[in-house]
Formats: C-alpha cells, sequence, structure tokens
C-alpha cells in the first residue's frame, strides 16, 4: 500500500508541483489549501505525513501543528519562508518532525519526505533494533528479555520510541504521562530517565538508547 501524504498549501502551482513529484515517487497524494480543513480531514482519513505551510488562510500552520499534535502521531514537516521560526517549529515547542525553507526544489521536498518517514516507521509488532513494545501488556524487551518497567517508563519510552531522533522537552514528556494534569516537578522526567536507562543498560551495556540534548530535553535513538 502507498504512503500517504497530505500537502497543505495555498500557492496551488506550487502545491499542484509538489503533488506531481510526490505522485511520480509512489505516494498517494491529497492537497489542501485552508488550514482550517486539515485537522477535520486528518481526523477522516489514515494519513502518514504532512507537508504543512505555515502562512494558511483559515487557521496559520503553527495552530494547526498543534493541534494535530494534540490527536495525532502523524509525521508533520512544516514548510517556512520564516527562518526565524524554525527553532519553534522543530521544537520543540510544535513537535514538527522536520522543516524545509522556502525558496525550495521540489526534489528536495521529496528526498525530505522520505528522510522523515524512514525515520518515523515502524512495524506494528515492535521498532528497530530489537527493541519491542507491548501496548496491551505495557511490557517493553531487548531481544526477548524484559526491561521489567513500571507504566509510567514503559509509556515514557514508548513516547520517545515512536519518533526515532525526535527530541521531546521535558514538558512534553510530562504530558504524555501524566494525562490526568497533575503538578509534577521537571527532574521527575530526568529521574524516570534515569531508571529506564538503567534498565536498558542490564541488557544493552554498552549502549545508550535515550539522550540527553541538552538545554532540550531527551530523545530516543538505536
Amino acid at each position: 500500500m502507498p504512503e500517504r501524504v497530505l500537502i497543505v498549501e495555498d500557492e496551488v502551482k506550487l502545491a499542484g508541483l509538489l503533488h506531481d513529484y510526490l505522485a511520480q515517487e509512489g505516494f498517494e497524494v491529497t492537497v489542501l489549501h485552508r488550514g482550517d480543513e486539515v485537522e477535520p480531514w486528518v481526523g477522516a482519513h489514515d494519513v502518514d505525513l504532512v507537508l504543512l505551510d505555515l502562512m494558511l488562510p483559515g487557521k496559520n500552520g503553527l495552530d494547526v501543528c498543534k493541534g494535530l499534535r494534540a490527536s495525532s502521531d502523524v509525521a508533520i514537516v512544516m514548510v517556512t519562508a520564516r527562518v526565524e521560526e524554525i527553532d519553534r517549529l522543530l521544537g520543540l515547542e510544535l513537535g514538527a518532525d522536520d522543516y524545509i525553507c522556502k525558496p525550495f526544489s521540489p526534489r528536495e521536498v521529496v528526498a525530505r519526505v522520505k528522510a522523515v518517514l524512514r525515520r518515523t516507521r515502524r512495524d506494528e509488532r515492535g521498532v528497530e533494533g530489537g527493541l519491542k513494545l507491548d501496548e496491551a501488556g505495557y511490557r517493553a524487551t531487548i531481544g526477548g528479555t524484559d526491561l521489567n518497567l513500571t507504566a509510567v517508563e514503559f509509556q515514557l519510552l514508548k513516547v520517545l520510541v515512536e519518533h526515532p531522533g525526535r527530541i521531546y522537552t521535558r514538558d512534553q514528556l510530562m504530558d504524555a504521562m501524566y494525562r490526568d494534569e497533575r503538578v509534577v516537578a521537571d527532574r521527575t522526567v530526568d529521574s524516570h530517565i534515569k531508571k529506564i536507562r538503567r534498565k536498558i543498560s542490564a541488557v544493552l551495556p554498552d549502549r545508550e538508547l535515550v539522550h540527553s540534548v541538552y538545554g532540550l530535553g531527551y530523545k530516543y535513538e538505536w
């Protein structure tokens, strides 16, 4: 089944050009021209990646990205001509997976889309490198060895693993861990990360899978 890409771009000619290039590469492509159409459409359709322009009628791309992240783990690549917005796009306030600056070549966009999908892709039974997550049983294993994670540790690792290479702030991780909006200290995340690392190192003593990113947060990479 072809991977599905949603293009959200109000410049009709540019949207058509991107559509043609992506379709030639085997993607199933849909185009929307307004920001306020995106969330209802994504809620009603399966899509693997959203190529989302920053400046849109109806609802701007920043707000659309926030809305999508609140309800979906779809990959998001932001398109912007505003260089000063890049830090916000990647984050990590908004949770976009990547960005492309205008002007760009359509070939560059195709290459970036493929790269993001490779990075975010995981099969339903597990993830790369032998780490497998059993969501029904809240069980994480490496090479068949149970990591014996608590429910909170499992949820935290699951968020990181779902998007390898993506950096999450402590606030984003706390939101994922504690959906009941309880008030917890920032360092609670650090404590859980430390325990997860210790349990992983007991199985893989020479590998670090959960990485600290100074001043930003944490990411998972095999």
